[in-house]
Parts: structure tokens; sequence; C-alpha cells
């Protein structure tokens, strides 16, 4: 329920400063979209702003991803019945968790003069507490449960690698090339949208579309664009709209972070432990990039009415959600 507000005054401030109750409408009671799915349609237009609205269906969606994945193998067994803590079968996902929230706290952090004056000083401050409380606690315990599963590690029997692979080998060549098609592409125009908003991407077709789409030629004008004498001077207008498309880059980012350890950096291990630690990842992220793949059909028609295609975005995404649950679950 986009626009919705639910923790009083200070959530009103965080709302007004991203311009997210713009779509939330409860004129008509039960009735009304009120910032939901009801709310998106099929074409888009400069009143209705679904471009914008994606944005923030998006960021919704990733951040929920973000969190979910710190949440869901605890709070619902959504790992494999092998995976042990004390055996640092959790230790990839904590020390990414710890660096998600680190980025996280930046970000906010990096607006925290604009939130101020803007009145949501509250909400970002109490946003920035919390996700360094929680960065803390992991930390605190990954170290206990790093010095006991290096204890543990050396009472355990080697088990037999697959056939054909080592210690040092990958876990999932096929995960492997789909992560490094996939994601690299996702990370990249999120790696754009976070550090270099507004910069056109010659070689991605339709680029400046999706720019112009989303408003981002109105927050980042890029100084080589005739876009850049229209809208630089009502740019800082738009710092609202600049901040959730940096978040939702960097929810994707930590999201492709999460997908590219278990694709590069995990290994098989001398106790071929490497598999657990990437099922607890490919589990949640199929699962998410499902909601992502969701947000993205919903979407599919108003960006086509802007003459943005997202088939292939569809099909990249989809395929990629379908081969980290296929390894994840079974």
């Amino acid at each position: 329920s986009t626009g919705k507000s639910m923790f009083g005054e200070m959530d009103d401030a965080m709302l007004a400063f991203t311009k997210s109750a713009k779509w939330f409408d409860d004129s008509k009671g039960w009735k009304s979209s009120q910032g939901g799915l009801s709310a998106i349609q099929s074409f888009t237009t400069d009143d209705n702003d679904m471009g914008g609205f994606f944005i923030r269906k998006l960021c919704g969606a990733s951040g929920l991803v973000v969190h979910s994945q710190k949440l869901l193998p605890f709070l619902f067994h959504l790992h494999p019945s092998a995976a042990r803590w004390t055996r640092g079968h959790f230790n990839p996902l904590l020390a990414l968790a710890i660096a998600g929230n680190v980025a996280l706290v930046f970000l906010y952090y990096s607006y925290m003069k604009d939130f101020r004056s803007a009145g949501a000083g509250d909400m970002a401050g109490t946003i920035i507490v919390l996700l360094t409380l929680e960065a803390n606690v992991m930390t605190l315990y990954l170290v206990k449960v790093m010095t006991l599963s290096s204890t543990k590690r050396k009472k355990d029997p080697v088990a037999p690698l697959p056939p054909g692979k080592t210690p040092s080998s990958v876990t999932n060549r096929i995960v492997m090339r789909t992560v490094g098609i996939a994601s690299s592409a996702v990370a990249l125009i999120a790696a754009r949208d976070l550090f270099v908003p507004g910069h056109i991407i010659p070689y991605i077709p339709r680029d400046d579309i999706y720019l112009e789409w989303t408003g981002a030629f109105l927050h980042s004008p890029p100084m080589d664009a005739p876009e850049y004498r229209e809208h630089t001077l009502a740019a800082p207008l738009y710092v609202g709209d600049k901040f959730v498309s940096q978040l939702m880059a960097l929810n994707m980012l930590i999201m492709c972070a999460y997908k590219f350890a278990t694709a590069f950096v995990i290994r098989h291990g001398q106790n071929n432990s490497g598999a657990i630690k990437c099922q607890i990842i490919w589990k949640v992220q199929s699962v998410g990039m499902g909601l992502v793949v969701f947000v993205f059909r919903l979407f599919a028609a108003a960006a086509k009415s802007a003459s943005l295609d997202l088939r292939w975005h569809l099909m990249t995404i989809s395929y990629e959600a379908f081969i980290l649950g296929l390894y994840g679950f079974i």
C-alpha cells in the first residue's frame, strides 16, 4: 500500500519527502485503491507517473527481499536440514547481511541533511539506529560462531565431494553462468542508478526511455543531454525521488551480492559444506526474484505505453529465479 502512513507524524514526513503519498487514495473507503496493486494503470501519463510508481513498488519489493533474506532462514527454517550454526553454514549469510546493513546506513546518513530539512529526520534516524544495532548483533554473533565453527570443523569427518569436484570448485556451474549473465546486467543498471543516476549507458537499448519514464532526468539530468538545461534548476525539488531511486538500486545490488557470493565466492570446501551455504541463500533469493518478476509484470503495459519493452527483463529475471529455485529447493 504505497503512501499509507503507519507510524504517525514521522512516517507522514518521510512519505511527503519521497512523494509517495500521491498514489494513496482512500476517498472511497474499502473500494479505494489506497496505493495498492489496483492503483497500477495500463498506460503512462504525466499525471499518473507510472514510472515513479514502478520505482517505489520495486524499491519495496527489493527491500522486502533484502530483509527477508535475514529472517526467513531462521523464522521458517527455510534452509537445508543439514545446516548447522556451529559448522559455519550461516556465516556467508551473516557476513553479507552485515555488509548490506552498513551500505544502507551510509545511504540514509548521506541524505540526513535533506531528511531533517523535510522533517523526516526522526524516521531516518530510527532506521539508521535499527540497522546499526542489527549489524552489531550479527557481527558479534558471527565472530562467536566463526570461533566455534573453526574448532568444530577440526572434529568433523571429511565428507566425500561430488565426482569431479575439489574443495576449491564452485558449487554449481549452471548457477554460476546464470547469475553471471542475469545478475551482472541487473547490477550494472543498479550501480548506475546508485552512483551516477541519470547517466545514459549507450549500449543498453532504450536506456534513455527507461531513465525518462522513471523520472531520473528530473532529479539527475545528465550534463550532456538536452534535459540538463530544462531540469537542472528544479532538480533539488526532486531529492526525495532521487533517494527512493538510489534506495531501490542499493537493494537490488545487495540482492546481486548474495547471488554473486554463491556463484563465485563460496566453494565446496574440505567438508563439502559449500552447497549447504548456497542453498540457504538460493531459496530466499528465488522466492524474492519471483516477487520482483511480479512487479515487472504488473508494470509491463504501462512501460510499453511509454515505448519501453520489459519482456527481456521479465524473461531474464524469471529464468534466474527458476534456476535458483531449482537448485535451492530440489
